[in-house]
């Protein structure tokens, strides 16, 4: 039993019971941390009713935060004198598909890889999303050399060893995008998964658009701290 999930969540009561069922099942895994950022629903009671560990946050810090909450959370829990757990991150809204999560962990596992980063086989697309998909796929390129094909993928899995290295993390939803770029550029190895993988399609809804607009705003921000932003992308 070598690996932890996190699960950083808000207002997330309708599918968070699922998503944690689904982790806890998966092979190695005794260990699901759910963060509950801000929720105004029951999402830390469904998350605690269906057996993983609770970490509260009183107001929404954003996901970066969340992640950083979680695994100080697993490092507290992890056994003395025992090599710390895997940190395998995973979005709330994942359902039972969170079960199709265990390719992520083998490369890890194997010492084949530091980070590996979830490839979704079976494609929902979101409105407005391929304009953040573009800024930070160019800006990982230009800072790295690489080109992810999902680089917003939240579905990740780390070695604490490289979880630790790319502290501190990109603010809030900049976290995927400067955690590849700070861990490559730090020689730590990642690589894509394809899994079976889906989560909750995002409308075309004023909600919807202003959740993008701070999408694209953080993916700027972590490309512009890391000296890696094309400024033709902010206005296209």
């Amino acid at each position: 039993m070598d690996t932890a999930v996190i699960i950083p969540a808000k207002d997330e009561a309708d599918r968070i019971g699922a998503t944690v069922t689904a982790a806890l099942a998966l092979p190695g895994v005794d260990l699901v941390v759910v963060v509950d950022d801000g929720s105004t629903d029951t999402t830390g009671r469904v998350a605690r009713a269906a057996g993983a560990r609770v970490v509260r946050h009183s107001r929404n810090r954003g996901k970066a935060a969340a992640m950083e909450s979680g695994a100080e959370a697993v490092r507290l829990l992890d056994p003395p004198q025992e090599p710390p757990r895997h940190l395998l991150f995973l979005d709330a809204d994942l359902g039972q598909t969170a079960g199709a999560a265990a390719p992520l962990v083998e490369p890890v596992r194997a010492g084949e890889a530091d980070m590996t980063i979830a490839v979704f086989v079976t494609r929902v697309k979101l409105a407005g999303h391929g304009l953040v998909v573009g800024l930070a796929r160019d800006g990982i390129k230009r800072a790295t050399g690489w080109t992810a094909t999902q680089p917003l993928n939240g579905q990740r899995c780390l070695t604490r060893a490289a979880f630790e290295a790319a502290r501190p993390l990109a603010h809030g939803f900049g976290v995927e995008t400067g955690l590849t770029i700070d861990l490559i550029r730090r020689g730590y190895r990642v690589t894509e998964v394809e899994v079976e993988m889906s989560h909750r399609a995002t409308g075309a809804d004023w909600r919807a658009q202003a959740h993008r607009a701070r999408q694209f705003r953080d993916v700027a921000r972590a490309l512009l701290a890391r000296k890696a932003l094309h400024l033709t992308r902010l206005n296209p």
